[in-house]
């Protein structure tokens, strides 16, 4: 790849900076698409003793790619994207991916056909981290910030994700108690 092609994939990238996520911080601020997936592929990284049979270094690629999209489209919350946005999303960067060097489009797609499939243990990881970083926010946001939906989920949301995972499982219970002395303070 010649240096043009590297800063056009990283100008285009730039955007995600400033695209604004449904999530807040914890000090009220949009979070942005970025933020939120440095902050996935954190939770990878971290997390390499513990799946030491995983290709964890691939999950971290995973987690800096999954919203590359977004770019385009930017950020649809889960329980409002449909599957026209899916499509718009898809077809936008897979454009977006055909026109860099081979190799690298060759790379990334790839990548991505296997986190669709999620038929292994990294495309599995790499999901279950995506949505646990969501309820982990939202633990951390103020409660004003959350839509009426979002209390309901976080006590229900991606315990699917990570039933393939005692640790993670445990991750998740952890995530619930978070919630549950979230909400239960609000209520004093």
């Amino acid at each position: 790849m010649n240096v043009r092609e590297y800063l056009d994939i990283l100008h285009t990238a730039e955007r995600l900076k400033d695209t604004p996520r449904h999530c807040t911080t914890s000090r009220g601020r949009t979070e942005s698409v970025a933020e939120h997936s440095w902050r996935v592929s954190l939770m990878a990284f971290l997390l390499k003793k513990e799946f030491p049979d995983a290709d964890m270094n691939k999950v971290v690629d995973m987690c800096l790619i999954h919203d590359l999209g977004e770019c385009f489209t930017g950020d649809i919350p889960t329980f409002l994207k449909t599957d026209a946005d899916r499509k718009t999303e898809d077809s936008l960067f897979q454009q977006w991916i055909d026109s860099m060097p081979t190799e690298l489009s060759k790379d990334i797609s790839a990548l991505y056909r296997e986190m669709e499939a999620q038929e292994t243990t990294e495309a599995k990881i790499y999901k279950a981290l995506d949505k646990l970083e969501a309820l982990i926010q939202h633990n951390e946001s103020p409660l004003d910030t959350w839509a009426d939906n979002e209390f309901e989920l976080n006590k229900k949301y991606a315990f699917d994700a990570v039933a393939f995972s005692e640790w993670l499982t445990e991750l998740r219970k952890a995530i619930l108690e978070d919630t549950i002395e979230k909400l239960s303070a609000k209520e004093i």
